[in-house]
């Protein structure tokens, strides 16, 4: 297994682990408190860009590692753990569901496959 792939699902793994903790992990390692989340740069057109930017480096990861092989079956699993990630903080103790989350991991994404796109379409000419 190539170290991208290896990446991806430690990144994939610890992705899971943040989303479904009842609270906020990465809160309370920065600022002692579970129940404030760090924001890396200010939101961008009612976007989390925190989760724009995680899932970009996910997915990222993901289509480098399985693109050529799985490329429809990876592209589906990124799409469908943007959004079932999301939809689970509607359960989840301590933790709430918001549109700006989901469009921020959707589009991240999104930006994503078409990066990975354009560069393999010009790295095949």
């Amino acid at each position: 297994m190539s170290k991208t792939k290896i990446l991806f699902h430690i990144l994939n793994t610890i992705f899971i682990i943040l989303y479904i903790y009842p609270g906020s992990i990465l809160g309370y390692l920065i600022h002692r408190n579970f129940s404030k989340q760090p924001q890396l740069t200010s939101d961008f057109f009612g976007i989390s860009s925190n989760h724009a930017y995680a899932f970009f480096l996910l997915s990222v990861l993901g289509l480098f590692g399985y693109y050529k092989v799985k490329k429809f079956f990876i592209i589906n699993y990124l799409i469908f753990i943007s959004i079932i990630l999301e939809i689970l903080h509607l359960v989840i103790p301590k933790r709430s569901f918001q549109f700006a989350d989901l469009f921020g991991n959707i589009m991240g994404v999104l930006l994503s496959i078409a990066l990975i796109s354009i560069y393999n379409f010009w790295r095949e000419k």
